[in-house]
């Protein structure tokens, strides 16, 4: 379980000057930075800290121009009082979901979050993603979730059909063009309570990674299996659909109605489902292995399973 950093006003006044040489680091006085005179400002609090030393929010005034988003906050911060602070950020148009943090308690972009969302008065609190390991400040480590990555099979198309031969409809391309725009900010994996309160020992790969499973088991040219691994290393289990992924995801993907569902069903169909079990028995079909033919049907469904060999 994850335990929550208790608000704490700190107004940082000093910082760390990188020595030329060996010589120990030295405390240097910074001024507090001259507000623009009649000039609307906005009170935050903004976790500062690590994992191994602690952590804390301080409390910072930030002039508001109109326009600016919690990103151009942070970044004013970091440009006119604490140069140390540890912002992960590249684009600034949410399209590299490298600014994911959570704001007042939510999982955005910070580039997307604009001031104005909040009211005059409100004081906007902004801290990393829990559901990760903390490096500094606002920057977590999301590095677990590129080993997740290289567990699903790839892309495996037909062997004996050249890419001049491939065809499938619009609707397969409709479909399967939802999923692909995911900028992996992980918002889902952040806000989703499996991953995020560390409630399971065994592994579940997250809202992202089934969109990237639906992805690939929906084109309709795909040969691969993936059942066996979604229910078990990837812990589809696990997910009681409460649509929280959904909520925050900056792309609009309905994750759980489209992604989600659609695979739980079928790893039902194959594991659960009496009638379809006895059936495959009684007619001596079985799930397909990794190299066998897929029988697409009406926006990539599988239609059927693949003979066992032999």
């Amino acid at each position: 379980m994850t335990t929550e950093t208790k608000p704490t006003t700190v107004r940082p006044r000093v910082a760390l000057e990188p020595a030329a040489d060996d010589r120990p680091r030295a405390l240097v006085e910074r001024r507090e930075p001259e507000l623009p005179p009649g000039a609307r400002v906005v009170r935050m609090l903004v976790h500062r800290g690590t994992a191994e030393e602690g952590g804390a929010f301080a409390e910072y005034e930030v002039p508001v121009e109109e326009g600016m988003v919690v990103l151009d906050a942070l970044l004013w911060i970091q440009a006119n009082v604490a140069p140390d602070l540890a912002v992960r950020w590249n684009c600034k148009a949410a399209k590299c979901g490298s600014c994911s943090a959570e704001v007042n308690g939510r999982p955005s972009l910070t580039c997307k979050t604009r001031l104005s969302a909040f009211a005059p008065d409100e004081t906007i609190t902004v801290e990393p993603m829990r559901a990760f390991p903390l490096i500094k400040d606002l920057v977590t480590d999301v590095s677990w979730n590129y080993e997740v990555n290289k567990q699903i099979v790839p892309f495996s198309p037909p062997e004996d059909a050249p890419q001049s031969a491939w065809r499938w409809k619009q609707e397969d391309i409709d479909r399967g063009q939802e999923f692909r725009k995911c900028i992996e900010c992980f918002l889902c994996q952040d806000v989703c309570h499996v991953l995020r309160n560390h409630e399971i020992q065994s592994p579940f790969m997250g809202p992202r990674f089934l969109v990237r499973v639906a992805a690939l088991e929906m084109h309709p040219l795909d040969r691969a299996d993936r059942l066996e691994h979604l229910q078990g290393e990837g812990g589809i289990g696990y997910c009681n659909i409460t649509k929280c992924c959904t909520d925050v995801c900056p792309e609009h993907i309905k994750i759980t109605d489209n992604a989600i569902i659609p695979l739980k069903e079928r790893v039902a169909d194959e594991y659960f489902d009496p009638l379809q079990i006895a059936w495959r028995r009684l007619t001596g079909r079985g799930r397909k292995g990794a190299g066998a033919k897929k029988l697409a049907g009406t926006h990539g469904k599988a239609t059927g399973r693949a003979e066992k060999a032999g």
